[in-house]
């Protein structure tokens, strides 16, 4: 399973900065004007697990396999935008592919920055980029109602179902609600997939402070806090200028630095965990001597699934899986301390693979 975060914002509040930093590369021009990036940039990061090292040291595999997760940089967004302003259609199509949004506000003085809006302000910020997701997503949503119902006039039931979904979507946006907050049912949510609607994907909030308000925040970044938490979502404090210091730096120098400025670590582990939280993502393990791999995928996935992430051949002919948690095997070492302790599980099809299993698919050629 893919996991792509799309980075987005105003211009000039440290998405390319950040991104950069993100993936360790100056893939995305850095500059004090807006529309420095247009075509967006990929980089694709190894998810750091502790764990992954720590089976790697104990079966001294010929390969080790982190799970990825990909970041993409979008060009500045700007009030207008759904109506093509600042190239916005095209940078709005961008948000389409990935999974979830890294929102970054801008929450620093610096007046060798230039500010779209002159002052530094993250409400307005964030209801500028929210008012034009959600006004896409309406224009997405009035399209598709007018081929929708051409065919429910015809008596089409399907199509009759779709319209009155759409129709309460419609209103709800109109009304300025995302389309995340709307409580879609499991079965609405599939109707409207293929829409890759803007505002139904999760959004973790970044607040790009300066060096000296990163330990404690600032009146900015508490605006930013507040707004995240009236919609039971994820929001970080992070300092972009830090972040491109450390990225700049090997990773033991990059260790020191952090401790040297009392942060407990960078900005990638918080953002992938709050990522992983934000769409109910868990993560597995195959391990030999051959390779210790690391997989990725959506909670509650069942193991014959998961078996597929692997090989379709392995989904199709699966028998069971053999199961251990990850702190049994650490604890215990070999498989046949873990098996003599009664803790390796034989699994069936349904079993839904939890967070930090060790499984050993067996299958039929």
């Amino acid at each position: 399973m893919k996991l792509s975060c799309g980075i987005v914002g105003l211009p000039n509040v440290g998405k390319s900065t950040l991104f950069n930093a993100l993936t360790r590369s100056a893939a995305a021009a850095v500059a004090n004007y807006p529309f420095c990036t247009i075509d967006p940039n990929v980089g694709v990061v190894a998810v750091p697990d502790q764990r992954v090292d720590a089976l790697s040291a104990l079966y001294h595999p010929q390969k080790t396999t982190p799970t990825y997760i990909e970041f993409v940089d979008i060009a500045g967004l700007v009030k207008g935008a759904s109506q093509g302003e600042g190239l916005g259609n095209q940078f709005l199509g961008h948000i389409r592919d990935v999974a979830a949004i890294v929102h970054v506000i801008r929450c620093f003085d610096d007046p060798e920055i230039i500010h779209g809006s002159e002052t530094i302000d993250p409400k307005r910020d964030i209801e500028i980029i929210e008012t034009e997701l959600l006004l896409k997503d309406l224009d997405t949503i009035v399209k598709r109602l007018t081929r929708t119902e051409k065919k429910s006039h015809s008596g089409d039931k399907d199509a009759q179902k779709e319209v009155a979904v759409l129709l309460r979507i419609k209103e709800q946006l109109s009304a300025g609600t995302q389309v995340r907050r709307m409580g879609l049912t499991e079965d609405e949510c599939l109707l409207v997939k293929e829409l890759a609607l803007l505002t139904q994907k999760p959004v973790l909030y970044l607040a790009n402070l300066s060096e000296a308000d990163l330990e404690k925040g600032n009146r900015y970044s508490e605006v930013v806090d507040q707004i995240a938490a009236l919609e039971g979502g994820h929001a970080i404090h992070i300092s972009g200028k830090i972040e491109a210091e450390i990225a700049a730096l090997s990773p033991e120098e990059g260790a020191l630095f952090l401790e040297e400025l009392g942060i407990p670590e960078s900005a990638l582990p918080r953002l992938i965990h709050a990522a992983y939280q934000m769409l109910g993502l868990v993560t597995f393990f195959t391990v030999g001597e051959d390779e210790v791999r690391a997989w990725t995928l959506q909670k509650g996935t069942r193991a014959q699934s998961a078996a597929g992430q692997i090989h379709s051949d392995i989904e199709r002919g699966f028998i069971r899986a053999e199961v251990t948690a990850y702190s049994d095997v650490i604890e215990h070492r070999t498989q046949q301390a873990i098996k003599e302790k009664g803790l390796l599980r034989l699994e069936g099809k349904d079993y839904l693979v939890q967070d930090g299993d060790c499984i050993y698919f067996r299958f039929n050629v």
